[in-house]
């Protein structure tokens, strides 16, 4: 079969479609992790105990769970009694399947994520919130104004290997019927018996998103790096500080002793 084929090249198209539905739920899936992740994330380095117990058990449970099977879960135990429900009082049908791959990868990345911005929030010095809240701040205010901008540039490099991470997960959600790449691939594969060809092209399609989401997602942090500040939100001047002598010092201060460069 020739790869000019037009049942092949209607295939192709068939496939684009699928990648579009892949990088919507993907988006869609990173930005419920964010809204879930960042809340949990203050509420752990914040706030009080029996909040960051609850957030624990959130986090140990979709962590501890595989995709698959929370996938299961909330489409069966959640969606399907949902859309039952909605067509017999409202007569509104949803797109079930992609839907409950949204919302089962956006909660999972959420619990991930809340590490992420955890380890951001911990990494900046507890004396910039406790100077907020002397200077007048809210609690709340603090932390958006102060903690959550820095958080959130300081975490750029771990979350782009959550987009990473997550993007291979989404292949996953074919068993759903959700019609991303992976469920198209395996229905053109079942109707051209041409297996090693398209799982190739899979792959490549797979490799490119990841590639293209990586690179943006650098871009975005090369544009909000700070000169001077360093990825733990402290200050650091290599350059100047081996470019200061004891000329320098010594006309700053003349009572000072020389102060020797190191070898």
């Amino acid at each position: 079969m020739s790869i000019f084929d037009s049942s092949l090249i209607s295939a192709a198209f068939w496939i684009a479609k699928g990648t579009g539905l892949t990088v919507a739920l993907i988006v869609g899936a990173m930005f419920l992790g964010l809204i879930v992740g960042l809340p949990m994330a203050a509420i752990q380095v914040y706030g009080p105990r029996w909040a960051r117990f609850l957030v624990m058990v959130y986090v140990w449970f979709f962590r501890g769970i595989p995709i698959l099977v929370l996938l299961f879960l909330f489409y069966f135990g959640v969606f399907s009694p949902l859309e039952a429900w909605l067509t017999k009082f409202f007569g509104v049908r949803i797109n079930l399947p992609f839907l409950a791959s949204v919302t089962t990868l956006g909660l999972a990345s959420g619990a991930y994520q809340s590490q992420i911005f955890r380890g951001a929030m911990l990494s900046l010095h507890m004396g910039q919130y406790e100077a907020a809240l002397s200077l007048g701040f809210t609690r709340l205010g603090a932390l958006v104004n102060i903690i959550l901008p820095q958080a959130l540039r300081i975490a750029i490099p771990a979350w782009a290997n959550e987009y990473s991470i997550l993007l291979k997960d989404s292949a996953i959600a074919y068993v759903l019927g959700t019609l991303e790449i992976m469920s198209r691939i395996k229905l053109m594969v079942a109707t051209f018996h041409m297996h090693v060809p398209f799982y190739i092209l899979a792959g490549f399609i797979y490799y490119f998103l990841t590639w293209l989401g990586i690179k943006a997602l650098k871009k975005l942090e090369a544009k909000t790096r700070i000169p001077g500040l360093g990825s733990d939100g402290d200050a650091h001047f290599p350059e100047a500080n081996e470019e200061i002598g004891t000329d320098e010092r010594l006309e700053e201060n003349p009572n000072a002793k020389p102060v020797p460069k190191p070898a």
